[in-house]
């Protein structure tokens, strides 16, 4: 990650905090009395081997599941009994580790998708075309039209998404969260079957992104030389607790991380 100084937005305060959360299936622990935070403008990765709880905490911050312990605060409020979609009015967004695209959708139609957020038009206003739904329109496809020169996928953008190749779907996708101006991005496996051009170029965009918008990151990923390159601090979860919490270099050297993860095969 480029040094504090090379950034334009300093990484600051917590913006999100997770204190003791248990989570369980059917008696089966997915997440155990865990606890960290995310500070603003920064990335931020949890890493673990399958079955370690990871999309399980994505799912628990923007209000998929429901822990049956502990709290989450986005921007010192409490996320409890919030749905998915106020969560995102809040301004945390996701993508998913399958993609969820409409596949028979243009590349930009689908990031416009991520603008429904910041419709204020009502359906009479849209369905007759009055002025206020005009203007909507007009402004919500300029800051798409945006989005995809920043991608640079000015050449699809009119493309079926399904019939794109995969890194460039995860590129839209990518497109889409970023429509909604959310402050926080969660992305799940952002890189999974990509290979090392694609993976490459989606790292570029990720820190781009960050270091352009000062959007703050939580991504999960398996790469880990992705995790060490692009990552302020990483988390380690190995059966839903927390094994290891720190900058890349530290956790690199964590014996407990070699021994759960790093050193060991988990069929990854």
């Amino acid at each position: 990650m480029s040094d504090s100084q090379d950034r334009n937005f300093k990484i600051g305060n917590p913006i999100l905090e997770v204190n003791n959360i248990s989570l369980s299936f059917g008696g089966v622990n997915a997440i155990t009395d865990t606890s960290f935070n995310v500070l603003e403008h920064e990335v931020r990765a949890i890493i673990g081997p399958n079955g370690a709880g990871k999309s399980s905490m994505l799912n628990c911050i923007n209000g998929i599941y429901k822990p049956q312990q502990g709290s989450i605060a986005f921007k010192g409020n409490k996320l409890s009994k919030i749905t998915p979609n106020l969560i995102a009015q809040m301004g945390i967004s996701r993508t998913f580790q399958n993609l969820a695209l409409f596949k028979r959708m243009s590349a930009i139609d689908n990031i416009l998708v991520g603008r429904k957020l910041h419709s204020k038009a009502s359906f009479f206003d849209v369905a007759f075309q009055l002025p206020k739904a005009r203007r909507e329109e007009k402004v919500n496809l300029k800051k798409c039209e945006e989005i995809v020169e920043f991608l640079e996928i000015e050449k699809i953008k009119d493309t079926p998404v399904g019939k794109l190749p995969y890194g460039l779907q995860k590129r839209v996708e990518l497109g889409r969260a970023l429509a909604t101006e959310a402050s926080l991005l969660l992305l799940d496996e952002p890189m999974a079957g990509m290979n090392v051009e694609e993976k490459r170029e989606m790292c570029r965009f990720i820190l781009e992104v960050n270091e352009e918008y000062g959007t703050t990151m939580v991504l999960i990923e398996h790469d880990m030389g992705v995790v060490m390159d692009i990552s302020d601090r990483v988390v380690v979860l190995d059966y839903g607790k927390i094994i290891g919490d720190g900058p890349p270099d530290e956790v690199r050297t964590n014996q407990k991380v070699i021994d759960a993860y790093l050193g060991v095969s988990h069929g990854e």
